[in-house]
């Protein structure tokens, strides 16, 4: 049984109740294992990590002749939780799928919200990612170490951007860094942005004292020279950037995040089947491999009930690190 969240998020309930259907139930009938029609919702705002993992899914799928014509949209709202009560409210819809991850894991606790992801169909998680810590071209801060020394000395101060809700990787990670650190969780001045998009504009911008992000966000911003990359938050050093993890730096703790894909509830075998075979097939074309290598993603495919109840376990451990942290 999966656990669910009781209380409502009155935005999210409107635009459910006031919304007009996204699109009419498909039965999941059409021939060659093909989904015409298929829709893909983006549940936070344009160049995030959730947007860029649809549109490079939906072009892959598209240029391997796996299906066509597919839609990705935006929905942004609430941390992805918008987006989720929406996605829940089309109950049985074979044609409608939700890109998400830990950041909607987290939001989900942080606001609240009446729906959660144990009421979706879960279809696959298709990668993991490390987090960067970024700061502007400007920026006083050469290194992580001159970063984090500042940090100590005034964390209220040196705020911190992220492109997720608390409860959300880019909120999780410096969280778990300023533990490390020595510094109080409950002291950091965390400031969270619908999506990797609004944070960059205010890393770039020095809203923010620096950023944590996903890897692949900000991949073209700092191989120009707009960002510098300070530290990457995984096991170890991400191939083609110059930057040291952070327990190379001396901070004793590593981060990843990971990245699916949910549908509907409601959805009959033969639609659940449809949409798991399609995500199977993408994960074994050459299209979807050459777009993990060049946006620096893990392959950590795990697709139907498995990734169900990997959903399960994140839920868990979401709730269990906030509450480690006092949060």
């Amino acid at each position: 049984m999966r656990l669910r969240t009781p209380l409502a998020l009155l935005g999210a309930a409107l635009l459910v109740l006031v919304g007009p259907p996204l699109l009419n139930t498909g039965d999941g009938s059409d021939s060659g294992g093909k989904i015409p029609g298929l829709r893909f919702m983006v549940p936070n705002t344009p160049g995030g990590g959730y947007d860029i993992t649809a549109r490079t899914a939906a072009k892959n799928a598209e240029d391997a002749d796996l299906t066509h014509d597919i839609e990705v949209f935006n929905l942004p709202g609430a941390g992805g939780t918008v987006g989720l009560a929406r996605l829940v409210s089309e109950h049985g819809n074979g044609k409608l799928a939700m890109s998400m991850g830990l950041g909607v894991v987290g939001a989900v606790h942080a606001n609240k919200a009446p729906k959660t992801l144990a009421d979706t169909t879960p279809i696959a998680r298709l990668t993991e990612e490390q987090d960067i810590v970024v700061v502007s071209k400007d920026s006083p801060y050469e290194t992580i170490q001159e970063l984090v020394e500042a940090w100590k000395k005034n964390p209220g101060k040196l705020s911190v951007g992220g492109g997720s809700s608390p409860g959300g990787p880019d909120h999780l990670a410096p969280m778990l860094m300023a533990k490390a650190a020595g510094i109080s969780p409950k002291s950091v001045n965390y400031v969270p942005y619908d999506g990797g998009g609004e944070l960059l504009a205010s890393i770039l911008g020095n809203k923010v004292g620096f950023g944590v992000s996903g890897v692949s966000e900000y991949l073209d911003q700092i191989k120009s020279g707009e960002l510098r990359l300070l530290a990457v938050t995984g096991p170890k050093r991400v191939p083609g950037l110059d930057a040291p993890t952070l327990r190379e730096a001396g901070i004793d703790t590593e981060f990843t995040n990971w990245r699916g894909i949910v549908a509907p509830p409601g959805l009959s075998e033969t639609e659940r089947e449809k949409l798991v075979s399609l995500v199977e097939k993408l994960h074994a074309s050459d299209e979807w491999k050459k777009s993990l290598e060049k946006n620096g993603w893990t392959d950590a495919f795990l697709s139907g009930e498995d990734f169900g109840e990997f959903l399960d376990e994140q839920n868990e451990r979401v709730e269990t690190v906030l509450k480690e942290l006092g949060l």
